[in-house]
């Protein structure tokens, strides 16, 4: 029998879970938005929760893999501390230039996600701080929320794309998609 698909919420960490740091390397210098917390315990538990985040920091050698992981990890251990759970993270460690499928704007984690989770794309969500996270939504069928928080959409190489909906930070786009809900 087959599995029914679920929705999810695909995240953005940097400019959205956390306080952007350019190149964010020490787990020590995670810095939650005020709401972060609030915004994550306000999920209902019908979504899946994860974050895709592009590390290009890894292909310019800022940083290592191993440092991501070091990070995300201790993201993990912060919200399981407040009983928040992520499903999954993602990352695409390429560069720009490197034109990989998994670098937002491209769909690769997105869709790998998809297929791994079993995520009803149509019913889910992206909340991202860049044009390029709303991109990828938008290229794989997602409702995209775009966040003033980190670059609030004005980043160096921003897209021309509209997102769904605008909200001030991570809450107020959980509470639209909390509202929004039949």
């Amino acid at each position: 029998m087959k599995q029914k698909k679920r929705p999810a919420i695909f995240l953005d960490r940097d400019g959205v879970l956390i306080v952007e740091k350019n190149f964010l390397v020490d787990p020590a210098d995670i810095e939650f938005f005020p709401q972060t917390i609030s915004a994550l315990t306000a999920i209902k538990s019908d979504y899946l929760k994860i974050v895709i985040s592009n590390q290009s920091g890894i292909a310019r050698g800022y940083f290592s893999a191993a440092d991501v992981d070091r990070i995300d990890s201790e993201l993990s251990t912060r919200l399981n501390g407040h009983g928040i759970f992520i499903d999954s993270w993602y990352y695409c460690p390429h560069g720009p230039e490197d034109n990989c499928s998994c670098r937002k704007p491209g769909t690769g984690m997105i869709t790998s996600a998809a297929r791994e989770l079993n995520i009803d794309l149509a019913a889910s969500w992206m909340i991202g701080d860049k044009t390029s996270d709303i991109e990828a939504g938008k290229k794989t069928g997602l409702r995209t929320i775009l966040v003033k928080t980190g670059y609030g959409g004005a980043e160096p190489e921003a897209l021309n794309v509209t997102p769904d909906y605008t909200a001030p930070d991570i809450l107020g786009a959980i509470e639209y998609i909390n509202r929004s809900l039949f």
